[in-house]
Protein backbone atom coordinates (compact mmCIF):
# COMPACT_ATOMS: atom_id res chain seq x y z
CA UNK A 1 0.00 0.00 0.00
CA UNK A 2 0.68 3.71 -0.73
CA UNK A 3 -0.21 6.25 1.29
CA UNK A 4 0.35 9.87 1.15
CA UNK A 5 0.38 11.61 4.82
CA UNK A 6 -0.23 15.28 5.05
CA UNK A 7 -0.84 17.60 7.98
CA UNK A 8 -1.45 21.06 9.23
CA UNK A 9 -2.59 23.28 6.25
CA UNK A 10 -3.97 25.92 8.03
CA UNK A 11 -5.50 27.11 5.47
CA UNK A 12 -2.87 27.86 2.98
CA UNK A 13 -4.27 27.20 -0.12
CA UNK A 14 -1.08 27.54 -2.09
CA UNK A 15 1.21 25.23 -0.15
CA UNK A 16 -2.03 22.64 -0.50
CA UNK A 17 -2.22 22.84 -4.37
CA UNK A 18 1.77 22.33 -4.31
CA UNK A 19 1.80 19.52 -1.97
CA UNK A 20 -1.19 17.68 -4.65
CA UNK A 21 0.55 18.70 -7.60
CA UNK A 22 3.65 16.71 -6.60
CA UNK A 23 1.48 13.97 -5.47
CA UNK A 24 -0.10 13.76 -8.79
CA UNK A 25 3.01 13.83 -10.78
CA UNK A 26 4.15 10.73 -8.69
CA UNK A 27 0.82 9.23 -9.72
CA UNK A 28 -0.50 8.57 -5.44
CA UNK A 29 -3.99 9.03 -4.98
CA UNK A 30 -4.45 7.78 -1.86
CA UNK A 31 -4.12 10.64 0.78
CA UNK A 32 -4.66 11.07 4.53
CA UNK A 33 -4.59 14.50 6.14
CA UNK A 34 -4.07 14.20 9.72
CA UNK A 35 -5.48 17.09 10.95
CA UNK A 36 -5.10 21.26 10.95
CA UNK A 37 -7.44 22.52 8.13
CA UNK A 38 -8.12 25.64 9.61
CA UNK A 39 -5.90 28.15 11.43
CA UNK A 40 -3.71 31.02 10.38
CA UNK A 41 -4.05 31.75 6.66
CA UNK A 42 -7.07 32.69 4.97
CA UNK A 43 -8.24 30.06 2.55
CA UNK A 44 -9.87 27.69 4.77
CA UNK A 45 -12.77 27.47 2.48
CA UNK A 46 -10.88 26.75 -0.52
CA UNK A 47 -8.39 24.29 1.01
CA UNK A 48 -11.77 21.55 2.72
CA UNK A 49 -13.02 22.27 -0.46
CA UNK A 50 -10.37 20.62 -2.52
CA UNK A 51 -9.90 17.73 0.40
CA UNK A 52 -13.26 17.16 -0.08
CA UNK A 53 -13.51 16.74 -3.76
CA UNK A 54 -10.49 14.91 -3.85
CA UNK A 55 -12.44 12.64 -1.35
CA UNK A 56 -9.64 12.72 1.34
CA UNK A 57 -10.14 11.33 4.63
CA UNK A 58 -8.91 13.87 7.25
CA UNK A 59 -8.84 13.67 11.14
CA UNK A 60 -9.58 16.40 13.62
CA UNK A 61 -6.55 18.96 14.75
CA UNK A 62 -6.41 21.29 17.21
CA UNK A 63 -7.16 24.22 15.14
CA UNK A 64 -10.00 22.78 14.02
CA UNK A 65 -11.36 21.81 17.35
CA UNK A 66 -11.03 25.64 18.21
CA UNK A 67 -13.52 26.34 15.48
CA UNK A 68 -16.05 23.41 15.50
CA UNK A 69 -16.60 24.73 19.31
CA UNK A 70 -15.64 28.21 19.32
CA UNK A 71 -13.61 28.02 21.37
CA UNK A 72 -10.10 29.84 21.81
CA UNK A 73 -6.49 29.26 21.64
CA UNK A 74 -5.16 28.55 24.89
CA UNK A 75 -1.44 29.44 23.86
CA UNK A 76 -1.19 32.03 21.29
CA UNK A 77 -2.48 35.38 20.69
CA UNK A 78 -1.80 35.45 16.66
CA UNK A 79 -3.47 32.27 15.98
CA UNK A 80 -6.80 33.63 17.76
CA UNK A 81 -6.78 36.39 15.88
CA UNK A 82 -6.46 34.24 12.55
CA UNK A 83 -8.98 31.92 13.65
CA UNK A 84 -11.45 34.87 14.37
CA UNK A 85 -10.75 35.51 10.46
CA UNK A 86 -11.96 32.25 9.62
CA UNK A 87 -14.81 32.02 12.31
CA UNK A 88 -15.90 35.58 10.54
CA UNK A 89 -15.14 34.72 6.79
CA UNK A 90 -16.13 30.88 6.29
CA UNK A 91 -18.86 29.08 4.99
CA UNK A 92 -21.16 26.97 7.24
CA UNK A 93 -21.06 24.14 5.50
CA UNK A 94 -17.30 24.23 6.02
CA UNK A 95 -17.73 24.26 9.99
CA UNK A 96 -20.11 21.51 9.73
CA UNK A 97 -17.21 19.19 7.88
CA UNK A 98 -14.89 20.11 10.64
CA UNK A 99 -17.48 19.61 13.46
CA UNK A 100 -17.75 15.50 11.85
CA UNK A 101 -13.95 15.22 11.86
CA UNK A 102 -12.62 11.97 13.34
CA UNK A 103 -10.17 11.63 15.94
CA UNK A 104 -8.25 8.64 15.11
CA UNK A 105 -7.57 6.76 11.62
CA UNK A 106 -6.25 2.83 12.01
CA UNK A 107 -4.92 0.93 9.06
CA UNK A 108 -3.61 -2.31 9.07
CA UNK A 109 -0.26 -1.94 10.07
CA UNK A 110 -0.82 2.29 10.52
CA UNK A 111 -2.40 4.34 13.10
CA UNK A 112 -2.49 7.69 12.84
CA UNK A 113 -4.06 10.82 14.98
CA UNK A 114 -3.32 14.83 14.77
CA UNK A 115 -1.03 15.02 17.94
CA UNK A 116 -0.72 12.21 20.07
CA UNK A 117 -2.47 8.62 21.46
CA UNK A 118 -2.92 9.62 25.22
CA UNK A 119 -4.81 12.93 23.61
CA UNK A 120 -5.59 12.64 19.75
CA UNK A 121 -6.33 16.37 19.34
CA UNK A 122 -3.93 18.25 21.46
CA UNK A 123 -0.99 16.27 23.06
CA UNK A 124 3.18 17.27 22.63
CA UNK A 125 4.85 13.49 22.85
CA UNK A 126 8.45 12.17 22.45
CA UNK A 127 8.30 8.80 20.79
CA UNK A 128 9.63 6.30 22.24
CA UNK A 129 9.06 2.18 22.79
CA UNK A 130 7.10 2.97 26.31
CA UNK A 131 5.23 5.21 24.63
CA UNK A 132 3.75 3.18 22.48
CA UNK A 133 3.98 -0.06 24.56
CA UNK A 134 0.95 -1.77 24.49
CA UNK A 135 -0.68 0.18 21.41
CA UNK A 136 -2.17 -2.03 17.84
CA UNK A 137 0.07 -1.53 15.05
CA UNK A 138 3.42 -0.99 14.71
CA UNK A 139 3.56 1.62 12.93
CA UNK A 140 2.26 5.66 13.92
CA UNK A 141 1.96 8.81 12.23
CA UNK A 142 0.81 12.13 13.55
CA UNK A 143 1.23 15.81 13.02
CA UNK A 144 0.30 19.08 15.09
CA UNK A 145 4.03 19.80 15.73
CA UNK A 146 4.65 21.05 12.00
CA UNK A 147 8.36 19.23 12.56
CA UNK A 148 9.29 16.29 10.15
CA UNK A 149 10.91 13.19 11.32
CA UNK A 150 11.17 10.15 11.41
CA UNK A 151 11.83 7.92 14.57
CA UNK A 152 12.42 4.08 14.71
CA UNK A 153 12.38 2.30 18.23
CA UNK A 154 13.00 -1.51 19.19
CA UNK A 155 9.23 -2.06 18.19
CA UNK A 156 7.45 0.62 16.88
CA UNK A 157 7.75 3.17 14.00
CA UNK A 158 6.89 6.68 14.25
CA UNK A 159 6.88 9.66 11.49
CA UNK A 160 5.82 13.20 11.49
CA UNK A 161 4.81 14.01 7.96
CA UNK A 162 5.70 17.76 8.95
CA UNK A 163 3.31 20.60 8.13
CA UNK A 164 2.34 21.99 4.44
CA UNK A 165 1.23 25.14 5.79
CA UNK A 166 3.23 26.78 7.83
CA UNK A 167 6.60 24.06 8.32
CA UNK A 168 8.49 24.95 11.59
CA UNK A 169 11.34 23.36 11.30
CA UNK A 170 13.95 25.51 9.45
CA UNK A 171 12.24 24.50 5.64
CA UNK A 172 10.16 27.13 4.30
CA UNK A 173 9.28 24.03 1.70
CA UNK A 174 5.71 22.31 2.08
CA UNK A 175 6.14 19.07 3.62
CA UNK A 176 4.37 15.90 3.40
CA UNK A 177 5.39 11.91 3.77
CA UNK A 178 4.81 8.99 1.94
CA UNK A 179 4.16 5.66 4.15
CA UNK A 180 4.97 2.54 1.37
CA UNK A 181 5.98 -1.19 1.92
CA UNK A 182 6.10 -0.48 5.91
CA UNK A 183 8.66 2.25 5.35
CA UNK A 184 7.99 6.40 5.71
CA UNK A 185 9.54 8.35 3.02
CA UNK A 186 9.75 12.56 3.79
CA UNK A 187 9.23 15.17 1.13
CA UNK A 188 9.60 18.88 0.42
CA UNK A 189 8.07 20.51 -2.17
CA UNK A 190 8.48 24.49 -3.22
CA UNK A 191 5.23 27.18 -3.29
CA UNK A 192 4.04 30.51 -3.82
CA UNK A 193 4.54 32.01 -1.15
CA UNK A 194 3.99 35.06 -2.47
CA UNK A 195 0.61 34.40 -3.05
CA UNK A 196 0.04 33.09 0.50
CA UNK A 197 1.26 36.58 1.85
CA UNK A 198 -0.96 38.40 -0.75
CA UNK A 199 -3.91 36.57 0.71
CA UNK A 200 -3.10 37.56 3.95
CA UNK A 201 -2.82 40.76 2.87
CA UNK A 202 -6.16 41.31 1.60
CA UNK A 203 -7.49 39.73 4.49
CA UNK A 204 -6.21 42.36 6.91
CA UNK A 205 -2.78 40.48 8.40
CA UNK A 206 0.72 43.02 8.90
CA UNK A 207 3.54 40.75 7.75
CA UNK A 208 3.88 39.84 11.04
CA UNK A 209 1.49 36.87 10.73
CA UNK A 210 3.46 35.72 7.79
CA UNK A 211 6.66 36.58 7.32
CA UNK A 212 7.99 33.22 9.23
CA UNK A 213 6.60 31.64 6.20
CA UNK A 214 10.08 32.65 4.30
CA UNK A 215 12.02 30.44 7.29
CA UNK A 216 9.78 28.04 8.21
CA UNK A 217 9.41 29.07 11.37
CA UNK A 218 6.56 30.10 13.82
CA UNK A 219 4.84 33.50 13.65
CA UNK A 220 7.56 35.65 15.61
CA UNK A 221 10.48 33.48 14.02
CA UNK A 222 11.49 30.49 16.46
CA UNK A 223 12.35 27.61 14.76
CA UNK A 224 11.53 24.08 16.51
CA UNK A 225 13.42 20.87 15.95
CA UNK A 226 12.35 17.21 16.92
CA UNK A 227 11.89 16.00 20.32
CA UNK A 228 14.88 14.71 21.95
CA UNK A 229 14.19 10.89 22.83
Amino acid sequence: MTLALISDIHGNLAALEAVFGQLDRLGIGDVLCLGDVGGYYPELDACADLLRARRIPCLMGNHDNYLATNTPCPRSDSANRCLDYQRRTARPDTFAWLRSLPHRHDLKGLSAVHAGWIDPIDETFAPSDAYFAGMPGEAFASGHTHVQFVWRGKDALYCNPGSVGQPRDGDPRAAFAIWESGTFHLHRIDYDIDRTEEAMRKAGFDAYFFQNLRIGSRIGGKIDTPPHV
